[in-house]
């Protein structure tokens, strides 16, 4: 009887050991490197609240990152108008938020009166804006809902991809979701727990209930040689999106956990300050807003050697906004800017600029020194900066660097305006050029060298302005083609950014992770989260 109760509980023991083991294992762990700016999804304009938000939240249609295609979800069919400027979506029925208050039509009319509320400012709304005007809904019972537009909203069923559908009634606002994981704990600085829905609407083709992954931690790190330790050592699970040196120490140490998926859809870019009442010399403001100027650091910048020296050539020269990877909005005609400097100086000789020995000096006899930002603990970014301030010594310009962390980034060029130039990566999570309307537009918050313009502060960005909703109201693919080609040409004929180089897709995943799919498209690793496993741990 001893023995039998000893064998009782050593059985006991290995059943919990192998629980608490699968428990463990079926947790994926990632890191976030800055803090999430928002957990409001009509809000996210940051790359940390976008992953968040993607793990998250629910929306009507996905676009299937592989296929490139629109799939149902929450909304089981859709139907755009003939005009263009309206579209009637079908609410699945019997689908929960996280909280258990269920999920209609009315929370889809409340989701857009928010998104397209003035007073919020919604980043994700301005993809909407192809007219002034009001969008309004109409709901009929709680399966049906009409969204009318004020002017025709080309691809607008593909911008649902980016709405997260938020409750009208719940008392936990934004903290009840329809997508696969909930925010349980959140630790400022350190780890955000995600935990499973268990309200999730969806099954897989098994009957199982989806997702397949109990919890997903996000460490919050913003070193990223850490961030490939950990990796290596089996803390972590997945690099989304994986620098070039980490990608070669990777590709050394366990070539079967990394992948190069080929140009990405994102650029690096570098831009001026162009903000007027920003706290900057007003000469020096005179300099950012001169087209020569620009396309005189635009030929004084050797994008070979960034893509060579930088990026190990897992890299190309940029042309414009859109990648080569995108392939049909891609404009070929466009080439980079061709290193040369020469004709970088016949470009500031226009303005006035003359070579004082060593220095170049403005017409007025100013010295031409400016510093870079960019966000510390990106040493491709550093790098970056360095070969800048190299190449453009040698046409007598002083150029600091200064690294700063994320948020005060941010900060930088969203609400002080306490910057010279900058250098970041803007990110592309669609083809569709509506995705870049709160980009483009000279009204919007991210306008990055020149943001939230009552009016048009030139008339190229007036010419854009017109473009873009031309496109964006169109529902013939040819006429939008053509608009959107003479933006790229605009952007490059003007360069109020500076692309550098076109990123490869690199990512790391453990093998681990069961059912991953990488693919171009953000989010590369995880973008069917809810099929994802963890075995093994």
């Amino acid at each position: 009887m001893k023995f039998a109760l000893k064998t009782f509980w050593m059985a006991a023991v290995l059943l919990l050991a192998t629980i608490n083991s699968s428990a463990q294992g079926n947790e994926l762990r990632f890191v976030l490197h800055a803090e999430p700016k928002t957990f409001d999804p009509i809000l996210v304009q940051d790359d940390s609240s976008e992953t968040v938000r993607y793990l998250t939240g629910g929306v009507l249609i996905r676009l299937n990152r592989k296929s490139q295609k629109l799939e149902p979800e929450l909304a089981t069919n859709w139907k755009v108008g003939s005009s263009g400027k309206t579209i009637r979506l079908t609410i699945r029925g019997g689908v929960q938020f996280s909280d258990g208050t269920p999920f209609s039509a009315d929370d889809v009319a409340y989701t857009f009166r928010r998104l397209m509320d003035p007073a919020v400012h919604s980043p994700t709304g301005d993809a909407f804006r192809s007219s002034s005007g009001t969008v309004t809904t109409q709901v009929s019972g709680k399966d049906q809902v009409t969204i009318t537009f004020p002017a025709p909203v080309a691809g607008v069923a593909r911008l649902f991809d980016s709405i997260v559908m938020m409750s009208a009634k719940s008392a936990l606002k934004e903290k009840a979701v329809l997508g696969p994981f909930m925010v349980g704990e959140y630790h400022p600085g350190s780890y955000l727990l995600l935990k499973r829905n268990p309200h999730y609407w969806k099954q897989d083709a098994g009957g199982r209930r989806l997702p397949l992954l109990d919890s997903i931690r996000l460490d919050i790190q913003q070193n990223r040689d850490t961030e490939t330790l950990r990796f290596q050592r089996g803390d972590i699970d997945l690099i989304n999106s994986l620098d070039t040196d980490y990608f070669n120490r990777l590709l050394k140490d366990a070539p079967g956990s990394v992948t190069d998926l080929g140009p990405s859809l994102d650029a690096e870019q570098f831009w001026f300050n162009q903000v007027k009442r920003s706290p900057i010399p007003a000469y020096k403001i005179a300099w950012f807003r001169s087209t020569n100027f620009r396309r005189a650091i635009a030929h004084a910048t050797n994008r070979d050697d960034i893509s060579r020296l930088v990026f190990s050539g897992h890299a190309r020269p940029a042309s414009g906004p859109v990648s080569v990877a995108n392939k049909f909005w891609f404009n070929a005609k466009l080439k980079p800017y061709v290193f040369d400097r020469r004709m970088a100086m016949e470009f500031l000789a226009k303005d006035g600029f003359r070579r004082d020995g060593t220095t170049l000096r403005d017409k007025d006899g100013h010295p031409v020194e400016f510093s870079i930002i960019t966000n510390a603990g990106n040493k491709a970014r550093e790098r970056e900066a360095t070969l800048i301030q190299q190449d453009l010594a040698e046409l007598g310009m002083k150029v600091n660097i200064v690294t700063l962390d994320f948020p005060s980034l941010i900060d930088r060029i969203s609400q002080s305006f306490n910057y010279e130039a900058c250098i970041l990566g803007l990110l592309n999570s669609d083809l569709d050029p509506n995705e870049q309307m709160n980009v483009w537009l000279s009204s919007s918050e991210n306008h990055q060298w020149d943001p939230s313009q009552k009016s048009p502060a030139t008339q190229w960005e007036a010419d854009i302005d017109k473009l873009m909703r031309q496109q964006a109201s169109s529902t013939n693919d040819t006429v939008r083609k053509q608009a959107y080609d003479r933006v790229q040409e605009v952007v490059w004929e003007q360069v109020p950014f500076l692309y550098l180089v076109t990123k490869n897709a690199l990512a790391a995943i453990s093998p681990k992770v069961k059912n991953a799919e990488p693919t171009v498209l953000r989010p590369q690793t995880y973008w069917n989260i809810e099929k994802i496993a963890v075995q093994g741990k």
